[in-house]
């Protein structure tokens, strides 16, 4: 393992800052979501409905496939994010109880790509790897 350099306070306010983008994150999925739904709504369809609801529109439709490929990327970010700065956090302490293999244990355990589940995934056979 190579030399750790850090400080705590140094990776707490570091560790904040991630905090408080992972918040502007999680605001811009959510606000993704409703705008895309909000958009595939207001797209309108190629006919008039002659009876009962209105049938989906191709853009409607487009849209639609867009989110259902681009969900699990979207999560993806904050997720990472997330464990980044708890990994981080968690290899700090293990460091200023001088425990240095549960710290680099910890920071390995942060570098692995976070699992996102999604409706459904079961059918597909887990989240992001």
């Amino acid at each position: 393992m190579s030399k750790w350099d850090i400080t705590p306070s140094g990776v707490e306010f570091v560790t904040s800052l991630v905090g408080d983008a992972i918040d502007d994150i999680d605001a811009g999925v959510r606000s993704y979501g409703k705008n895309m739904e909000s958009a595939a709504t207001s797209a309108g369809t190629i006919s008039e409905p002659m009876c009962g609801a209105a049938t989906t529109g191709p853009v409607a439709a487009a849209l639609a496939l867009f989110v259902e490929k681009t969900a699990r990327e979207a999560l993806f970010i904050g997720a990472r994010a997330a464990q980044s700065a708890n990994g981080a956090r968690e290899a700090t302490a293990y460091y200023v109880a001088g425990n240095h293999h549960m710290a680099a244990d910890a920071q390995h355990k942060a570098l692995a790509a976070p699992k996102i589940d999604l409706p459904g995934d079961d059918k597909r056979g887990g989240g992001h790897r």
